[in-house]
């Protein structure tokens, strides 16, 4: 019996260390990543705001390639979406909020396996000869406890699918010729 309580204060004071640490730790997260790509600024950009791309691009679709996709709205106009679910890889939405000549923004909606929203916003700067430079940033509230808990691992984890996708669409558009 004595076992059964020691198991039980431990756990017990286990939950109240996370439950301290959550307390400490931030409450939202930023993530950004940049990359140059030897194509303008619209081009590059096209291919950002046209959601018929991102399945091309985006390093997420590469673990699920047979998830059910699904585009709607017009193309570099507001209220342009991505819909997509899938076993591994959960089920969201990425809507094209607002759009301006530098800068395309995204309202990012997590369904399964957990509901969770963010921002994902694109910057867009000319960088000689005919080059992009583009900051991919995503930013979004950590829940207390556990969303806090797990902005341990977002950033680590989102730096290296980011630069996978950058790198996805510097080939995509380092590859194909622009009419």
């Amino acid at each position: 019996m004595v076992v059964v309580y020691a198991i039980l204060l431990i756990l017990g004071l286990l939950i109240v260390a996370a439950l301290l640490i959550a307390v400490l730790l931030p409450n939202s997260y930023l993530v950004e990543k940049s990359i140059i790509i030897a194509k303008p600024v619209a081009d590059v950009m096209g291919k950002v705001a046209d959601l018929n791309f991102y399945a091309k691009w985006n390093p997420w679709q590469k673990t699920e390639p047979d998830s059910l996709q699904e585009i709607t709205g017009t193309p570099k106009s507001a209220g342009h979406r991505y819909h997509w679910k899938g076993k591994k890889i959960g089920e969201g939405s990425l809507t094209l909020r607002d759009i301006d000549a530098k800068h395309v923004h995204f309202d990012l909606e997590f369904l399964k396996p957990w509901r969770a929203s963010a921002s994902d916003n694109w910057v867009f700067e000319e960088w000689g000869n005919g080059e992009t430079k583009i900051t991919w940033q995503n930013n979004g509230d950590l829940p207390y406890p556990i969303g806090r808990l797990m902005g341990l691992m977002i950033n680590k984890t989102l730096q290296k699918q980011f630069e996978q996708g950058l790198l996805n669409l510097k080939s995509l558009c380092e590859k194909q010729h622009f009419a």
